[in-house]
């Protein structure tokens, strides 16, 4: 069963850091490229930041873009995304998704989505 995971959400106070791990099962990543969503409380599910799967380029939203590091570790069938200077407009649930395309930063190229985890920014 094809499946990604998440883990490392959780609360955390303005300013502060988080580091999310996407973990594929039963398929490669590397031939994927893989990106994060998110979706926070009464808007639309977006795109933040992507890892391409031919030469890992990688993509940001405006919203993340100096903050957010999106990574990928082969050896372990992992992506990271290190997220710095959170702010509270970062809660959401964080979705990690792959596809078989170049780029995957819209909903409609996604093959496989993780489950979600929720990511708390607040004082």
């Amino acid at each position: 069963q094809v499946q990604l995971v998440e883990s490392g959400g959780g609360s955390v106070q303005p300013g502060g850091s988080l580091r999310l791990s996407c973990t594929a099962s039963n398929f490669t990543l590397r031939y994927y490229a893989i990106g994060w969503f998110r979706q926070a409380p009464g808007k639309e599910r977006e795109g933040i930041s992507c890892i391409s799967s031919n030469f890992g380029s990688t993509y940001y939203a405006d919203s993340v873009k100096g903050r957010f590091t999106i990574s990928r570790d082969y050896a372990k069938n992992t992506v990271i995304l290190e997220m710095n200077s959170l702010k509270p407009e970062d809660t959401a649930v964080y979705y990690c998704a792959a596809a078989r395309a170049l780029w995957v930063i819209v909903e409609s190229v996604v093959d496989y989505w993780g489950q979600g985890i929720q990511v708390t920014v607040s004082s």
